[in-house]
C-alpha cells in the first residue's frame, strides 16, 4: 500500500485521509454531494461503497489515487517466494538499452524465434492461470530475450522478433495493471505498440492497443481509453473484410476494454454500444476461444456484462445475469474474475453466504488472485466488520489467507 496499511476498509481509508487533510466531514460530504449523515456512515463501515464512480469522486476530492483508497497492492507486495524478481522487472522495463540500440550486448546469444515464442507462451499461460508470481519471475529475462533477438535477427526474421517482444510487453503490462503499477504499466504498453508498429502485423497491434486501453482506464483516464478504443476500431475496421479468427478475437476484446471504462465513467449509451459490437464479432467467430490469450467469445462478453452492471449500480441485472454464466471454458483468471463479480453483487444485496461461497470458489481456482485483488479483500473486511457475531469458520479462514486484519 502507498502509505496506510492494507487491513483499513475503504470507509476507514477515507477517514485517514480526511483527517490527514484537516478536512471537515461537511466538507467532504458536500463535495461529493452527500449528506455528513452518509460520509459518517461510510467511515464507520455502515455503508458499503461498491459503486467505483463514488469512490473515484472522493478520491478526487481527497487528493489521492483510487487505487489510495481501494488498497491496491503494491509489486512490493509480489513474489516473495521468487528471490525478489520485482527489481529485476522494473530494470528491465527502464533499460535504457532498449532506446539505444547501439548499447546492446553483443556477446549474448541470441535465443531462437521457436524459443522465443515458447517464452511468450509461457508468460502468458502464467498470467492467466492467475500465477502471478510465476510470471513476474519470467518476465525480466523473456524482455532482454526479446531485446537481444530484434537485435540480431534481420527481415522476416526480426519482425517475428518485434512480435513476440509486442506480447512481451503487453502481458507486461495487463499483469502490472493488476498489480497496481499504473506507470510501469503504461511504459510496457508503450515499448509493446511500438515493437507491434515494427513487426507490421495488425493482429498484433489491435492486440497491444487493449494493453493501452487498460492502462488509460486504471488511471482514471475513461474518456481517453473510450476515444482510443472507438479510434483502434476505426484503424482495424478495413481486416473485417477478410478475418482471420485471430482477428477478430482482438477485435472484439478491444470493445471489451472499452466496455469497463465506459462503465466506470458512467457512460450507459457507450457501455452498451461497445458490448452489443462485440457481442456481434462474438457471434460471427462462433464460439469461446483464447487466441492470442484473448479469451474472447460470447462468455467473455456475458463476463463483461455483469462486471459493466455492476459498475453502473444494477446489481440485480449482474446477478441475474452472472448466475445464468458458465466461465469453466476459460481461462483461471478470467472463471475468477466472475466468481469475484458476482460475489460482489450478491454481497450488495446482502446475500453474504452465497457471496462468500462465490468468493471461496474463486479461491479454489485462482488464490493468488483472490489472495491480492482489492475486491477480495474489500469484502472480506466487509463481511467481518458488519458481523454481529463471531465469523465463520470459513470466513475466518478466508481473511487469515488474504491477509485481512479481522
Amino acid at each position: 500500500m502507498r502509505g496506510i496499511g492494507q487491513s483499513l476498509t475503504i470507509g476507514e481509508r477515507i477517514a485517514w485521509y480526511r483527517r490527514r487533510r484537516g478536512m471537515p466531514q461537511d466538507v467532504l460530504a458536500g463535495l461529493v454531494s452527500r449528506t455528513t449523515d452518509w460520509l459518517s456512515k461510510v467511515e464507520n463501515n455502515r455503508i458499503e461503497l461498491d459503486r467505483l464512480s463514488v469512490v473515484r469522486a472522493m478520491a478526487r476530492a481527497l487528493d489521492v489515487s483510487v487505487g489510495d483508497l481501494l488498497g491496491e497492492p503494491s509489486l512490493m507486495d509480489w513474489s516473495p517466494d521468487q528471490g525478489n524478481t520485482v527489481p529485476a522487472l522494473r530494470e528491465a522495463l527502464l533499460d535504457y538499452r532498449q532506446l539505444t540500440p547501439f548499447a546492446a550486448d553483443s556477446a549474448s546469444e541470441p535465443p531462437t524465434l521457436d524459443r522465443l515464442r515458447d517464452q511468450v507462451r509461457q508468460a502468458w499461460d502464467a498470467y492467466q492461470d492467475s500465477k502471478y508470481g510465476l510470471a513476474v519471475h519470467t518476465l525480466p529475462s523473456l524482455i532482454a530475450a526479446t531485446q537481444t533477438a530484434t537485435q540480431a535477427y534481420s527481415g522476416d526474421e526480426r519482425r517475428e522478433a518485434q512480435k513476440q517482444m509486442a506480447l512481451a510487453y503487453q502481458v507486461s503490462s495487463v499483469l502490472l495493471t493488476k498489480l497496481g503499477e499504473a506507470d510501469l504499466a503504461w511504459v510496457a504498453a508503450e515499448r509493446g505498440f511500438q515493437a507491434a508498429q515494427q513487426s507490421e502485423d495488425l493482429v498484433v497491434q489491435g492486440s497491444v492497443v487493449r494493453a493501452i486501453i487498460h492502462s488509460l482506464q486504471s488511471t482514471g483516464r475513461y474518456a481517453d481509453a473510450k476515444k482510443l478504443t472507438n479510434d483502434a476500431a476505426a484503424f482495424l475496421q478495413p481486416g473485417l473484410a477478410k478475418p482471420s479468427p485471430e482477428f477478430l478475437s482482438v477485435y472484439g476484446t478491444v470493445f471489451l476494454a472499452g466496455c469497463v471504462a465506459a462503465a466506470r465513467d458512467e457512460d450507459r449509451s457507450t457501455v452498451q454500444g461497445f458490448l452489443n459490437e462485440a457481442d456481434d464479432v462474438a457471434r460471427r467467430l462462433g464460439s469461446d476461444g483464447n487466441l492470442l490469450w484473448t479469451s474472447f467469445g460470447p462468455t467473455n462478453v456475458a463476463i463483461h456484462r455483469v462486471t459493466t452492471a455492476m459498475d453502473l449500480g444494477d446489481v440485480q441485472v449482474a446477478i441475474d445475469l452472472g448466475e445464468t454464466v458458465d466461465p469453466s471454458g476459460l481461462p483461471a483468471e478470467r472463471q475468477a474474475r466472475h466468481a469475484m463479480e458476482l460475489s460482489r453483487a450478491l454481497s450488495a444485496w446482502n446475500r453474504t453466504d452465497e457471496a462468500l461461497s462465490c468468493l471461496l470458489e474463486a479461491e479454489r481456482i485462482a488464490p493468488e488472485q483472490v489472495r491480492y485483488h482489492a475486491i477480495s479483500r474489500q469484502l472480506i473486511q466487509g463481511w467481518i466488520r458488519r458481523s454481529k457475531t463471531k465469523p465463520s469458520y470459513a470466513l475466518a479462514q478466508l481473511a487469515r489467507r488474504v491477509h485481512v486484519d479481522k
